[in-house]
């Protein structure tokens, strides 16, 4: 499978996407009840499309059921790292180590090797990423070791949509039905721990969670779709440009500043971009 000009567009319009939902829940109120609330947003814009798309594939069931559960740790580790920091800290941590445990990973899994320039560009783009997590802001070893922790559950449900994308028997098929369930654990269980809370909350804020819930389907629609048309490491570490979109926006909407030193950071995850296509 080789990464063409389309393949890389897509996914960098999906990077884009991915930053904006993260940027709603921290700008949000109450983070864990908007991370529920982006959840189930997402869930409820595709219930609309799953009668026109079949089933996936009996055999990608059991890679959905195993998303699921590792959202819950995601969910969970996304909201504690929000808490204890900056998005322009914890984000490009979460999104910059997790590529490098994926291509680490994905020989193992799915017998895909990189090419020496597909390397550098991996490690050019988690190199920029993270340093963009290191310059100013509220850089705490809380919001560190919550980010990090999370870049390994990052990886790990990477590969597993991975695999169960491309036994689903079409992207689109896989991408609806994930979507469909892979919220609902965290929900109930925020719910459960938070029901007086969580439903005015939910009745006052339900537009964001829908807007942001959408922009969550279609970033990591196009990944996975992507994951079928390029290798799975290329695409892990492609998608982290996210970064760059959340450095500005955290720089000039969450007015968390250094927008300056980040450019370095920006520029190595450009050159591993540039790698990527050689």
């Amino acid at each position: 499978m080789e990464l063409t000009l389309g393949v890389t567009l897509a996914v960098l319009g999906a990077a884009l996407l991915h930053a904006a939902w993260n940027a709603v829940i921290k700008s949000g109120r109450d983070v864990q009840l908007d991370t529920a609330l982006v959840a189930l947003g997402s869930s409820a814009v595709v219930l609309p499309l799953l009668p026109f798309v079949s089933p996936p594939a009996p055999a990608a069931w059991p890679w959905l059921g195993a998303s699921a559960v590792i959202h819950v740790g995601y969910f969970t580790a996304l909201v504690g790292a929000y808490r204890a920091g900056d998005l322009s800290h914890g984000y490009p941590i979460m999104r910059g180590l997790a590529p490098l445990f994926v291509a680490a990973s994905s020989l193992a899994w799915f017998d895909e090797s990189l090419s020496a320039a597909a390397w550098l560009g991996v490690a050019l783009i988690s190199a920029g990423v993270v340093s963009l997590g290191l310059v100013g802001g509220r850089v705490s070893r809380r919001a560190t070791l919550w980010a990090a922790g999370n870049a390994a559950i990052i990886a790990c449900y990477t590969l597993v949509d991975a695999a169960g994308v491309r036994a689903a028997g079409g992207a689109e098929r896989y991408v609806l039905w994930f979507f469909a369930v892979m919220g609902w654990p965290y929900v109930l269980i925020v719910l459960a721990a938070r029901r007086g809370e969580a439903l005015p909350y939910a009745g006052r804020f339900w537009r964001k969670g829908l807007l942001a819930g959408a922009c969550a389907v279609a970033a990591y629609g196009i990944a996975l779709w992507a994951m079928t048309r390029a290798p799975v490491a290329t695409i892990a570490a492609l998608r982290e440009t996210s970064v760059i979109f959340a450095a500005l926006i955290g720089a000039w909407i969450l007015k968390e500043g250094q927008l300056g030193p980040r450019l370095g950071g920006a520029a190595a995850v450009l050159a591993g971009v540039i790698a990527l296509k050689l």
